[in-house]
C-alpha cells in the first residue's frame, strides 16, 4: 500500500489540472473578462445644409492700364510732377517738356498765316474789280489770271491756317496730362531725357479698378452668371475679398477649353489684392442638404473613410462612407450612413472592426 501511494496522489494532480483546463470559466472572474478597448458616446447623423460652390484660378489685373506716351518727338524733358504710386485726376498735368523752340515755330507760322492772309484779302479786291468791269475792258486771259491769283491766295491761308493749328497743337503736346482719374502704376520718364514720339512715359491704373479673369471650365461655366458674387483667395495669403461677375468671355480657349470670367474687385488697387497677383475664386452656386457627423466620427485611412457604428451592444463595426464637404465642424456624409443609426463621436482613430467598447451614458 504504500508503495501505490505516490501513484494515487500524481493521478489525482492530474486530474484536477485536465478539469481546470476543460472549464477556466470556472478559475476566477478576472481571467474570463476582457476590457474595452476605449469608452465612446454615440451621436446620431443630423439633416445639414451647406453651400456648393466650384472654383477656378486666374490672375488679378487692372481693369485697363493707361500707357501715357509722348506724341512730339526732339524735345527734352523739363519737368516729371508725379511718382508711382501718386494718384492723379483727370487732366492733372504729369510732366512738361521744354517748349521755347515750339513757341518759337509758332510765332513764325502765325506770321506766315497773317501773311497769306493779307494776300487773299489784296486778290478778292483785285478780283471783284475785275468781276465789276464792262465786259470787252480786259481779255480774258487778264481775267482768267486774276480769278486764278484769287484761288491760290485762298488756297494759301487755308495752308498756313492748317500749319498753325498743327504747331498750337505741338505746344499743347508738351505737357502730358492724365487721360482719366486713377494710379500711377510705372514711371519712366527722367528729366533732362530727349523723348522720341512714342516712347512710354507712365502707365495709368485707369479709375482704381482692378479685376480678376478667372478661367472657368466648359463643364462648370452654366452655374456662372453676371452679378454673381465670387470669393478671391490670392496665393500664400488668407485676406479674401467678395467680387462680382462683371462678363463672361463670349468666347472660349481651343486649347484649355476654358473661358475667361471678368470679375470686378470692389476695393481696386486701395484693398489687399494687387494687380499681378494669382487667386483662387469660389463660385457660390447653390445649397446642398444631407445628412452629417462630427468631423470627430469620420477616419481618415488609406485614402478612405471610415465611421464605426455598434454591431451589438459592445462591439463596433466600420463603415466605409462618401464625404460631401465640411460645414463647420461637422461632415457632410453623401453615401454609406444609415439615417437611423448612431456613430462613435470621438476616437475613432484608436478602434478596429470589432473591438469591444464601453458605451457612456
Amino acid at each position: 500500500m504504500k508503495n501505490r501511494a505516490p501513484y494515487l496522489s500524481l493521478a489525482l494532480l492530474l486530474t484536477t489540472a485536465l478539469l481546470t483546463a476543460c472549464h477556466p470559466g470556472k478559475s476566477g472572474s478576472e481571467a474570463g473578462e476582457t476590457k474595452p478597448a476605449l469608452t465612446v458616446r454615440l451621436v446620431s447623423p443630423q439633416e445639414t445644409a451647406s453651400a456648393t460652390s466650384i472654383t477656378a484660378n486666374g490672375n488679378i489685373l487692372a481693369w485697363q492700364e493707361a500707357i501715357i506716351g509722348n506724341e512730339v518727338s526732339g524735345l527734352r524733358l523739363k519737368a516729371v510732377y508725379v511718382n508711382v504710386g501718386n494718384k492723379v485726376k483727370k487732366g492733372q498735368l504729369l510732366a512738361e517738356f521744354d517748349d521755347e523752340t515750339v513757341k518759337a515755330d509758332l510765332a513764325q507760322k502765325e506770321a506766315d498765316a497773317l501773311e497769306a492772309e493779307a494776300n487773299l484779302r489784296q486778290a478778292e479786291l483785285d478780283a471783284n474789280r475785275v468781276k465789276g468791269l464792262a465786259k470787252g475792258a480786259l481779255s480774258e486771259q487778264q481775267v482768267v489770271q486774276y480769278l486764278t491769283t484769287e484761288q491760290t491766295a485762298k488756297a494759301k491761308f487755308e495752308s498756313a491756317v492748317a500749319a498753325l493749328e498743327s504747331q498750337r497743337l505741338r505746344l499743347r503736346r508738351t505737357r502730358i496730362v492724365a487721360p482719366e482719374f486713377g494710379t500711377i502704376s510705372s514711371r519712366t520718364a527722367t528729366v533732362g531725357s530727349v523723348v522720341n514720339a512714342g516712347e512710354e512715359l507712365f502707365r495709368l491704373v485707369m479709375q482704381d479698378r482692378l479685376e480678376w479673369r478667372g478661367e472657368v471650365g466648359a463643364t462648370e461655366l452654366a452655374s456662372v452668371k453676371p452679378g454673381q458674387a465670387v470669393t478671391l483667395t490670392p496665393t500664400g495669403s488668407q485676406a479674401q475679398v467678395t467680387g462680382k461677375v462683371r462678363v463672361i468671355a463670349p468666347t472660349m480657349n481651343q486649347d484649355t477649353r476654358n473661358t475667361l470670367v471678368y470679375v470686378d474687385i470692389p476695393q481696386g488697387v486701395d484693398g489687399p489684392l494687387k494687380s499681378g497677383m494669382f487667386a483662387r475664386g469660389s463660385f457660390a452656386v447653390g445649397e446642398q442638404h444631407g445628412l452629417s457627423l462630427p468631423s470627430s466620427a469620420v477616419l481618415n485611412r488609406d485614402g478612405y473613410e471610415y465611421v464605426f457604428t455598434l454591431s451589438d451592444q459592445q462591439h463596433v463595426e466600420r463603415r466605409k462612407v462618401v464625404s460631401g464637404g465640411h460645414v463647420g465642424d461637422r461632415i457632410i456624409i453623401r453615401e454609406g450612413i444609415d439615417p437611423k443609426a448612431r456613430y462613435v463621436e470621438s476616437g475613432v482613430g484608436f478602434l478596429i472592426d470589432g473591438d469591444i467598447v464601453r458605451v457612456a451614458q
